[in-house]
């Protein structure tokens, strides 16, 4: 789930040199070691054109000594609690899920000081268990959220004020977003920087991280088949076949006859392996296309609606705003400034 309307594009503020945005990562015993480096890869991946650095990335610990990993080491934080205070975005990494079975009662009380010292607007987010402190720490009452999949039950007993939905990889309600477990983290920070800077400067960090550029909030934390192995896994070329093609009429008949399969088992294993339909797979990779057509092109919105392969702008138009809440000329207006952007860092506007 995405809430789309809260997308704005970074602005300058007017003679002073820009400021790296600060991001702060809080890092707690039993904490889940993968989880704390999404965070750092991604947004240290995140730079202009010229390769300098939109984010300025610090880990802390609660009160500056070393945690304890879930993984069986121990991580030495460069920062302290301080840091907290100049944070424009805090993200909490998942901590080890027992843990989480005493998270609203035995909340550490410097966990909660901690929480007390965030400045008005800071952006705050969690990946997988991490939603579980947000939620004790009373952030999450009355808003939509997700964790891992696994402990959504524990979750909603503990937290029956938060709209759990616990089917989705992140959740953005704007100021507070929330993700799902391990790889979801991923996808999070790069709708985050996506969100600040635009595609292009997202692309290009999950391409320093090797990872994909895109995964919707809302799909589904997992496939119930198998993903299969690598022999058996036949749609991929057909899958770039149409990704070469999203201005032409694509039908699933001319997906299966490509792939030489039957309709019906070229559909049971595109879902296999996509984790989705081969109708909705290919909304999907047309709505992102033409995203990018918006925010990188002054192609008119019929050209990128032609482009994208949605024939018309009234069709474009309804897809767009099905997948992420707005029009095609509202979301080239969020973004037209940003690819003029060279200088590093530029602080994005709070979310309140």
């Amino acid at each position: 789930m995405v809430n789309a309307n809260t997308m704005r594009p970074t602005t300058l503020a007017g003679g002073s040199p820009p400021e790296r945005h600060r991001v702060v990562v809080l890092a707690l015993d039993e904490l889940i070691a993968y989880d704390l480096g999404v965070p750092t890869q991604i947004f240290h991946g995140a730079r202009d054109a010229s390769a300098r650095r939109y984010y300025d990335v610090r880990i802390v610990s609660v009160d500056g000594a070393p945690v304890h990993s879930s993984a069986g080491f121990t991580i030495t934080p460069d920062h302290g609690p301080e840091e907290i205070a100049t944070a424009d975005t805090l993200i909490v990494p998942g901590i080890d899920g027992k843990r989480s079975r005493h998270m609203r009662p035995d909340l550490d009380p410097r966990v909660r000081a901690a929480f007390e010292n965030i400045k008005a607007g800071t952006r705050v987010m969690s990946i997988c268990t991490g939603a579980f402190v947000l939620a004790a720490a009373g952030l999450l009452d009355g808003r939509p959220a997700t964790t891992h999949w696994a402990w959504a039950d524990l979750f909603r007993a503990q937290f029956p004020d938060v709209r759990l939905d616990p089917d989705v990889l992140y959740v953005d309600d704007g100021d507070v977003l929330t993700s799902a477990g391990v790889s979801a983290g991923i996808d999070l920070c790069l709708h985050v920087v996506r969100r600040d800077h635009g595609s292009d400067v997202a692309n290009r960090a999950a391409r320093r991280a090797v990872v994909a550029p895109w995964r919707d909030g809302g799909q589904s934390q997992y496939i119930e088949r198998p993903v299969p192995m690598p022999a058996d896994a036949s749609t991929a070329a057909t899958r770039a076949w149409a990704s070469a093609r999203l201005h032409e009429e694509i039908d699933l008949a001319a997906m299966a006859k490509h792939a030489r399969m039957s309709v019906r088992t070229f559909t049971r294993r595109f879902h296999e392996e996509a984790g989705m339909s081969p109708g909705r797979w290919i909304t999907r990779q047309r709505v992102d296309h033409a995203r990018r057509l918006l925010e990188t092109t002054d192609l008119s919105i019929d050209r990128v609606a032609a482009a994208a392969g949605f024939g018309t702008a009234t069709s474009l138009r309804q897809h767009l705003h099905a997948e992420i809440g707005v029009a095609p000329a509202a979301y080239r207006r969020t973004f037209r400034g940003l690819e003029s952007q060279t200088r590093p860092g530029v602080r994005p506007p709070h979310h309140t």
